[in-house]
Order: C-alpha cells, then sequence, then structure tokens
C-alpha cells in the first residue's frame, strides 16, 4: 500500500514537472522574442499564434511583452523548480523517520516506566527475602528450643510416673496402717475391733498374746 501511494506521488510530480516545464520554455521563447522586439525594433510574431485573443496582444507595447514574459518566465521556472526539488520519496523517509521517533519517544517513556515498575518489584522481592529471613532464623530459634525442652519434658513425664507408683505405695500404706488384719478367707482389709468379717462371716481368731512372766523377762 505504501509502495502503491509512493507511486502516485512520483507520477503526479512527473506530470507536474513537465507542464510547468514546458510552460517555462514558452514563456523563456516568448521573452527571448520581447527582448529582440525590444533591442531591434523587430516584429512580434509568436503573438499571433493565439487567434482569440490576438488583437489585444498585438496592442501591448514591447517593454509590457518584456515585463509579462519576463514575469511569466520566472514564476513558471520557481514552481518548476519547487515541484521538481520536492522530492515525495524523501517527504516520505523523513516521515517514516519522524514516525519511528515518536514511536522510539514513546516506547522509551513506556520503558523507563516499566523500569520504575522493576525497581519497585525488586524492592519489594528484597523487603520480603528479608522478611523471610528473619522467619527462618525465628523458625530455627523455636526449633532449637523445643529439642533443648525434650529431654525436660521426658524428665517430667518420668517424674509423674514416679509419682504416680508412690501414691500406689502411699495407699497400701495407708490401707496397713488402717486395715492392719485381713481376713483369712476373702482377703478383706478389717479394723483391729473386728471379731467376724462383714464381707463374708468369717470369724476372726485374734492371736493371743504370749505371756511373758517376770522371771523370764528378767
Amino acid at each position: 500500500m505504501l509502495n502503491h501511494n509512493r507511486g502516485i506521488d512520483v507520477a503526479k510530480k512527473g506530470i507536474l514537472v513537465w507542464l510547468f516545464s514546458t510552460l517555462t520554455f514558452i514563456s523563456l521563447i516568448h521573452l527571448t522574442e520581447a527582448i529582440y522586439a525590444l533591442a531591434f525594433n523587430g516584429q512580434t510574431r509568436l503573438l499571433q499564434l493565439y487567434p482569440i485573443i490576438n488583437e489585444r496582444l498585438q496592442a501591448i507595447t514591447p517593454t509590457m511583452y518584456f515585463v509579462a514574459t519576463a514575469i511569466a518566465t520566472f514564476i513558471f521556472w520557481g514552481i518548476t523548480c519547487a515541484v521538481a526539488f520536492e522530492n515525495p520519496v524523501e517527504a516520505f523517509l523523513n516521515k517514516i523517520l519522524s514516525d519511528a521517533k515518536t514511536q522510539t519517544a514513546v516506547e522509551a517513556q513506556l520503558l523507563e516506566e516499566k523500569s520504575e515498575i522493576l525497581d519497585m518489584m525488586n524492592e519489594t522481592i528484597e523487603s520480603n527475602s528479608q522478611n523471610l529471613a528473619q522467619v527462618k532464623d525465628i523458625i530455627y530459634n523455636v526449633r532449637t528450643e523445643v529439642k533443648e525442652l525434650q529431654p525436660l519434658k521426658e524428665n517430667v513425664e518420668k517424674i509423674r510416673t514416679e509419682l504416680s507408683s508412690l501414691k500406689k505405695e502411699i495407699k497400701k500404706i495407708e490401707e496397713k496402717v488402717q486395715f492392719p488384719s485381713i481376713c483369712p478367707a476373702c482377703g478383706k482389709p478389717l479394723l483391729p475391733e473386728f471379731k467376724i468379717c462383714p464381707y463374708c462371716g468369717e470369724p476372726i481368731k485374734v492371736p493371743s498374746t504370749p505371756v511373758i512372766t517376770l522371771k523370764d523377762y528378767k
């Protein structure tokens, strides 16, 4: 599409250059005749080529003829030069370069904004890394303290077991103190004053205490 538009511009430029260069050449021929007529009092024959306005052109003086043709020649020559030296390809390339510069500036601005975002992300990552390092240190300290507390926990469990055994022994001792005698039939503890077992009805025989005579005592 761009090549097609460029081809159209070149064709238009060629037509305009051909047209205005032709008009410049014709004006230059008339200017040459005007100089000849003004310098040598010659006849103006080229003006007879325009039959419609021939009578009006014949009434123009050589001076006016020279001035008019000189002005027309310079005007047409200037237009031809302006059209010829206006290079559409160069204008097209300049436009592309201008658009590229604009796009580059926009991309540079976007890149700068993205760089700021990346810097913020980097700072956030560094901050999170520091926080993670602190969390790791805390976890390590907690693990160390747990390892140190593990033997203490085992000692506490051992003390609890020993206390439970001690409670059982104390309970047995209390039962023996409270119930010194035992039923020979059912094995239940009995008070010293019990003559019959309240559990099975077995008569309880109180062992006789041996009498020690005074002689034996001495």
